[in-house]
C-alpha cells in the first residue's frame, strides 16, 4: 500500500469519526432519540472521542454529551457514571475557545438537574474550571461559564457557597459591564441565583458593588436584561434592612415604576416584587415608596394583571399597611381596599385569596376608621363566608378567621355588623356582640336601627351560656333599651301574651 493510499485511510477515518459524532449531535437535539442514543451504549463512544487528536470532533462530542445530558436526570447520570466530567474538566484549561463553550454547556446539562448532579460538578474542579473560563476573552465562553454556574448555585446555599469560594462574584459583576448582552443578562441571572439564599451570601455579592451595576440597568432597553436585574435586587433586598436601603440608596425608585406598565409581565411581576421587599423591611422604607408614588402605581398594575402577576402587588399592599395606621390609611386613601376585594373575587386560586385576606386583615385592624373602610366594600360576609366554606384550604380558612376576628374588634360600623349576627359561628359571633355593645350605649340612632332591623330580636335568640363573655355581651346589649321592649323581642314572649289573653277578663 503507498503512502497516498495510508493517507487515504486515515482521512478516510477521520471523516467517519466526524460524520459520525456530527449526526450523534444532530439526533440528540430532539428528546425522541435520547433514549435510544443511550441504549445503544452511545456514551462510551463519544467519552473516547472527546480524547480525539482533532479539535472539532472533541468540541462536537462534547455537545453531543451536553444535549443528551440535558435532557434528563438519568442520561445526565450516564454521564457522571462515565465518569466524562473529570476528563472534561482536566482538558478545559488546554483547549480551543468553541471546546470551552461546549465542555460549560455539558457542565450546566448535567448540573441543572438536582443538588447532587451540582455537587458532583463541584468535586471535580468544575467550579472552578467554569471561574477561569469567566476570565477569557471570548464573550461566548464566559456567557456559557455564568449559566453553568448559575446552575449550580440556584439549588442551595452550599452550593452557590462553593461558587463564592472560587471567586465568580467579581467576576460576574465584571461581567455586567460586557457590551454582550447576553452576557449581561446571565450574568445577573446568576447573581440572583447566588443572592437569594442567604443573607451572607448576598452579602459577599453586594461587596463586590453589584447594587451600583445592576442599578444601572433598570431603564435598559433589553427586556430579558431588566427582568433579571430586577430579580437580582430582589433577591438581595429580601434578606435584611440594610441590603434594602442599600438598593435604595442606589436610587432605583422611583425610576423603576415606570417598568411597571412594561409590556414584559415578567418585569412587571420582578418590579412588584422588589417593592414587597423593601416595603415589608421598615416603616420608613415604606414610607418611601409612598413618598415616590409607588402605591398608587402598584394598584394600577393589580387592576392591570391577572393570575400569579399580581401575587407580588397583593402583598406589597399587605407590607405597607401593616407598619401603621398612617401607611395603612395611605393605602386605602390610593384605593387599594377595593382593588384588594376585586383580587379575592377574581382569583380561584386558594394562595391568591389567602395573600389577598391577609393584605385586607393588615389593612383594617388598626383603627375604627380603617375597619369602616374594609367593611363598607363589602368584605366582612365575604371573609366569613372564605372562613366557614369547606372548600377553603386551611391556610385560607386560618387566614380569614385573623382577619376577620381582628378588623371586627375595630369595627363599629353597624350597617356592616348586623349581617353578620344572622351567619357567622359562636366564636365569630361574640366579636360581632362584642362591637353592639360598644356602640349601641353612645348612639340612639343605632339603637333604633338595632330594633327595627330585627338586630335586637336576633340578639335575644342568641344561646348564650350563663357567665360567659357573650352572655355579659348581651347583658350590655339588653342594657341600652327599656325592659319591655326586650321582653317583646325576647323568643316565648308571643305566647305569654297569648296566655294573658286567655286568662283576661274584660271587665
Amino acid at each position: 500500500m503507498s503512502q497516498r493510499q495510508i493517507v487515504q485511510v486515515f482521512e478516510q477515518y477521520q471523516k467517519s469519526r466526524q460524520h459520525f459524532v456530527q449526526t450523534v449531535a444532530d439526533l440528540a437535539t430532539r428528546p425522541q432519540n435520547t433514549e435510544i442514543l443511550h441504549n445503544a451504549g452511545v456514551m462510551p463512544m463519544l467519552r473516547s472521542l472527546m480524547l480525539d487528536a482533532v479539535p472539532s470532533i472533541q468540541q462536537m462530542a462534547a455537545v453531543a454529551v451536553g444535549r443528551l445530558a440535558d435532557h434528563s436526570h438519568s442520561l445526565a447520570e450516564a454521564v457522571v457514571k462515565e465518569d466524562i466530567l473529570p476528563q472534561l474538566v482536566r482538558s478545559l484549561a488546554t483547549q480551543n475557545r468553541f471546546y470551552k463553550k461546549a465542555a460549560a454547556f455539558v457542565l450546566r446539562a448535567v448540573a441543572k438537574h438536582s443538588p447532587e448532579l451540582s455537587g458532583v460538578v463541584v468535586d471535580c474542579g468544575g467550579v472552578d474550571a467554569l471561574v477561569l473560563c469567566l476570565e477569557e476573552f471570548d464573550p461566548e465562553v464566559k456567557e456559557a461559564a455564568a449559566w453553568a454556574l448559575g446552575c449550580i448555585a440556584r439549588h442551595n446555599a452550599s452550593l452557590s457557597h462553593s461558587v463564592l469560594e472560587a471567586g465568580a462574584a467579581p467576576l460576574l459583576v465584571l461581567c455586567l459591564l460586557e457590551p454582550d448582552m447576553a452576557l449581561k443578562r446571565i450574568a445577573a441571572s446568576t447573581l440572583s441565583d447566588i443572592c437569594k439564599h442567604t443573607p451572607e451570601l448576598a452579602q459577599t455579592v453586594v461587596d463586590t458593588g453589584a447594587i451600583a451595576h445592576l442599578s444601572q440597568m433598570i431603564l435598559s432597553r433589553d427586556v430579558k436584561l431588566k427582568r433579571q436585574v430586577f430579580s437580582a435586587l430582589s433577591q438581595i433586598s429580601k434578606h435584611s434592612v440594610g441590603l434594602a436601603e442599600l438598593v435604595v440608596e442606589a436610587e432605583v425608585f422611583p425610576a423603576a415604576f415606570v417598568s411597571l406598565k412594561d409590556p414584559d409581565e415578567y418585569v412587571r411581576k420582578n418590579v412588584a416584587t422588589l417593592m414587597r421587599e423593601v416595603a415589608k423591611q421598615t416603616p420608613e422604607l415604606s414610607q418611601l415608596i409612598v413618598n415616590c408614588g409607588g402605591l398608587s402605581k402598584v394598584i394600577d398594575y393589580l387592576g392591570e394583571s391577572r393570575g400569579q402577576l399580581r401575587l407580588p402587588g397583593i402583598m406589597m399592599l399587605g407590607y405597607v399597611a401593616v407598619h401603621g395606621e398612617g401607611l395603612a390609611m395611605a393605602v386605602i386613601l390610593c384605593k387599594g381596599v377595593p382593588q384588594l376585594a376585586l383580587c379575592l373575587s377574581e382569583e380561584p386560586e386558594q394562595h391568591m385569596k389567602a395573600a389577598a385576606v391577609w393584605s385586607i386583615g393588615q389593612i383594617g385592624h388598626h383603627t375604627p376608621e380603617h375597619a369602616k373602610a374594609v367593611a363598607t366594600a363589602g368584605l366582612l360576609p365575604k371573609l366569613l363566608q372564605l372562613y366557614t366554606d369547606a372548600s377553603s384550604s386551611e391556610d385560607l380558612q386560618a387566614k380569614s378567621k385573623k382577619a376577620l376576628k381582628s378588623i371586627l374588634q375595630k369595627c363599629t360600623y353597624v350597617p356592616a355588623l348586623e349581617p353578620l349576627l344572622y351567619d357567622a359561628p359562636s366564636n365569630i359571633l361574640k366579636h360581632v356582640v362584642c362591637q353592639f355593645s360598644k356602640v349601641l350605649p353612645h348612639d340612639s340612632k343605632a339603637r333604633r336601627l338595632f330594633v327595627t332591623s330585627g338586630g335586637l330580636k336576633k340578639v335575644q335568640e342568641i344561646d348564650a351560656e350563663p357567665g360567659s363573655a357573650l352572655q355579659e355581651y348581651i347583658n350590655a346589649i339588653n342594657s341600652c333599651f327599656p325592659e319591655e321592649i326586650v321582653r317583646y323581642y325576647s323568643p316565648g314572649y308571643s305566647e305569654v301574651l297569648l296566655q294573658r289573653l286567655e286568662s283576661y277578663q274584660p271587665a
